[in-house]
């Protein structure tokens, strides 16, 4: 016999779709750095989940989408699964959702997949998941690699420990009024902000948000969801500075809840989201009803109901925030998501104070510009709030020119916090005294990488192959700036010194940097749509700002080269600081050194090692110093902002006359309908279908072929996951009614299988 592991234990027998540790509320306080709260998606049903077992709301549990995983346990002990609707059985018997249920040593329990409305299933167990803290939390990031027990999702074969069971409740079923509804048409309560009308959008587009029912794409997940519908018209041209598109900005941290709309596209910021990016927002969710947002699943319909503040304090605590349509909607009206404004004053800039939800404030300074002098303010506001030590704070995080300040609206109310921080901005320096400590940073870059190569191959052959910064992002870099060779890119990138102004612009302590020389300020747009993939540690531009993205992600920046690691994980060895997987501070001056291709993977093995001490040397930034320097280059720096604009109004032109900005997006592939897929065929056949929206990835059998009944015969992708769909019975395929790249809808006839002989 084997030996048995002591303490309670979980084995797990199915991992499931895509199931994950998570506690709540999340890690938080890292929201600065790139790292996300993540957290359940659906707060609502994993909160009574462990309210129902008698644990503190927050305790370590299991997030399940779509398929649930089959779980056997060692011991006797209480468990309550809540969210969608599922079968749930334990040693085979259905048992009840939302009620706790007394698990026997040795029994397993199986959960589901929701047949219908709804994502994800919540399970709570008496005392906890005994999972690691991970600067704070053990809520599973998947994409950066930490949290839960190994970093990822739970896979068939892992064991789960189970806490011993501390002070707490008794337990007791969901009380009815508090389960939620669960729906095809999902009605989210927002208020406007942080980039209404008329700054961004225009008054119509406002009003078209409200009016539109937005069909929730394939690719939703917990970094964000995807929506169909009508684009923006847009109350200007473009991103200036930030970039040709009207929806580029300079980037400002972002409230989770927000609809980010990225392009044309609109995007709904999950808890993996990221914190930092360039893209306008005009509404965002209020935290009463973020927890719909773990339950929309492709396919569905979103309708956005605008709400006040005092309507989004009734949805936090009351158990109207379960109802699918808010109570208060009908007597709510917008505001514009202006909160204050402070008038500039000498070389003191205007301050404007907007809402981001009901728990964040976004304080922007200055016009829509690159102003170092601007971001150095918002540093000294930072500073300054972290002095006062406000209760209910949250996470303060630095934009180019803003400052968010997410908060716990229960024990911080907005008013007040707006007062605070407007009595601090009459107490802070003049802009032209501030110096800050500044460290220079040296790190090999690989220019134009292989590996940038495959990121655009990869997106040619998945996304588009007729973009304007195809096939060459360098040479895209090149025309659109006006210069006369690559090797000019190359020079531009080698010289310049880039200050950081933000982290986490693309997760995990991702720089966003800009040349200190404006001469040296190459200009770009983002991709449109954006890259499903790009390396770990690979440098792109976007607008005038340089980033590196810390892991392999999505992404937008034009891409110019690679470096090395900047986020250490686990284990910390130089560069980096004890406790601080994260490798650049704020206004750190980072300095590109040129090597090839073979000598980055050379140092990427060394850093990974331990074995790589880049040149750090401290130092300080002074804005006095930096205006000075801008008066004695006065005029060549003119001249080369207005060689760059030329060629910047050029490029946009030639996306006019080749109909760049009315692109209409490419068809995917339809089904055709079939009236009658068992027409013709023998009596007892059986037709599979797809159980929800989503693309057929794969094709796992042919025509002719025997399948046993439960055996995956389909592969769909849906929110970036792969779906198994199995046989409804055992047989053999008569006939398979879909390609890959097929769009299907729930109910979509796949193929069908003829009773066994």
């Amino acid at each position: 016999p084997g030996l048995r592991a002591t303490g309670r234990r979980i084995d797990v027998l199915r991992g499931g779709t895509m199931t994950t540790v998570q506690d709540f509320p999340g890690r938080t306080g890292l929201w600065e750095v790139g790292i996300p709260p993540s957290g359940p998606m659906d707060d609502l049903s994993f909160r009574a989940a462990n309210l129902a077992v008698g644990n503190p709301e927050g305790t370590p549990g299991l997030e399940c989408t779509l398929g649930g995983p089959r779980l056997e346990f060692s011991d006797a002990v209480l468990v309550c699964v809540t969210g969608a609707p599922v079968e749930l059985t334990l040693d085979g018997t259905p048992v009840p959702m939302w009620e706790p249920v007394a698990v026997t040593a040795g029994s397993v329990l199986d959960v589901g997949t929701p047949s219908d409305a709804g994502l994800r299933t919540y399970l709570a167990v008496r005392g906890g998941l005994d999972a690691p803290l991970y600067h704070g939390s053990a809520s599973t990031f998947t994409l950066g690699g930490f949290g839960g027990v190994t970093g990822k999702a739970v896979a068939t074969g892992d064991i789960l420990g189970v806490a011993d069971a501390g002070p707490g409740t008794a337990p007791a079923p969901v009380p009815t009024e508090n389960r939620p509804d669960f729906t095809h048409t999902w009605h989210l309560a927002v208020t406007e902000g942080p980039q209404p009308a008329p700054a961004y959008f225009t008054a119509e587009d406002l009003q078209q948000f409200y009016d539109t029912a937005w069909t929730v794409q394939t690719h939703a997940n917990r970094t964000g969801i995807r929506l169909d519908g009508p684009k923006p018209t847009w109350s200007r041209t473009d991103g200036g500075g930030a970039g040709l598109h009207p929806s580029n900005l300079h980037d400002n941290p972002y409230s989770v809840g927000a609809l980010n709309v990225s392009g044309d596209t609109p995007i709904l910021l999950g808890p993996d989201g990221p914190s930092l990016g360039g893209f306008a927002c005009p509404l965002t969710v209020v935290s009463g009803h973020r927890w719909k947002m773990g339950q929309i699943r492709p396919g569905d319909t979103v309708r956005f109901v605008p709400v006040t503040d005092a309507d989004a304090a009734a949805l936090r605590n009351t158990p109207e925030r379960g109802a699918d349509v808010p109570l208060a909607a009908a007597r709510s009206a917008p505001d514009g998501g202006l909160l204050g404004r402070i008038e500039p004053f000498l070389d003191r800039p205007a301050v404007v104070y907007l809402r981001g939800g009901d728990d964040s404030i976004l304080v922007e300074y200055g016009d829509m510009v690159l102003d170092l002098g601007l971001r150095m303010r918002v540093h000294a506001l930072s500073e300054a709030l972290a002095a006062v030590r406000l209760p209910g704070i949250v996470d303060v995080t630095p934009g180019v020119r803003s400052l968010h300040i997410r908060f716990d609206p229960d024990e911080l109310a907005q008013h007040r916090l707006l007062g605070v921080l407007q009595d601090l901005e009459t107490e802070l320096p003049a802009t032209h005294d501030l110096v800050v400590p500044s460290r220079t940073v040296r790190l090999p870059l690989s220019f134009d990488d292989p590996s940038i190569a495959e990121a655009i191959s990869r997106y040619r052959s998945g996304v588009r192959d007729d973009a304007p910064w195809l096939p060459s992002n360098v040479e895209f870099i090149r025309r659109i700036n006006g210069l006369d060779s690559v090797e000019e890119v190359r020079a531009a990138v080698f010289d310049a010194e880039y200050l950081v102004l933000g982290l986490g612009d693309v997760y995990l302590g991702a720089p966003l940097a800009v040349p200190l020389d404006p001469r040296h300020r190459l200009v770009t747009t983002k991709y449109n749509p954006a890259r499903t993939w790009t390396p770990s540690d690979a440098v792109g531009i976007g607008g005038k700002y340089l980033c590196v993205y810390g892991m392999e992600s999505p992404g937008g920046y034009q891409l110019v080269g690679r470096t090395i690691p900047i986020w250490s994980g686990y284990r910390q060895t130089p560069p980096f600081e004890d406790g601080k997987p994260w490798l650049f501070r704020f206004f750190d001056r980072i300095v590109w050194e040129p090597v090839t291709p073979e000598q980055l993977l050379e140092y990427r093995a060394a850093a990974r090692a331990g074995r790589f001490d880049a040149d750090i040397a401290e130092g300080s930034f002074a804005f006095a110093d930096h205006l000075r320097f801008l008066t004695e280059n006065a005029e060549s720096i003119a001249a080369f902002d207005a060689r760059q604009a030329a060629a910047f109004e050029a490029e946009k032109q030639a996306w006019h006359d080749a109909g760049e900005f009315d692109r209409a997006d490419a068809a995917p592939i339809e089904v055709a309908a079939v009236v009658d897929p068992l027409d013709g065929m023998p009596p007892g056949s059986v037709v599979v279908e797809a159980p929800m929206v989503g693309n057929v990835w794969r094709i796992e059998v042919a025509e002719g072929d025997r399948v046993e009944d439960g055996v995956p015969v389909v592969i769909l992708e849906a929110m970036k996951l792969e779906m198994p769909v199995p046989a409804g019975s055992s047989g053999t395929v008569l006939e398979v009614l879909v390609a890959p790249g097929a769009k299907v809808a729930p109910g979509t006839p796949l193929l069908v299988i003829g009773a066994p002989a």
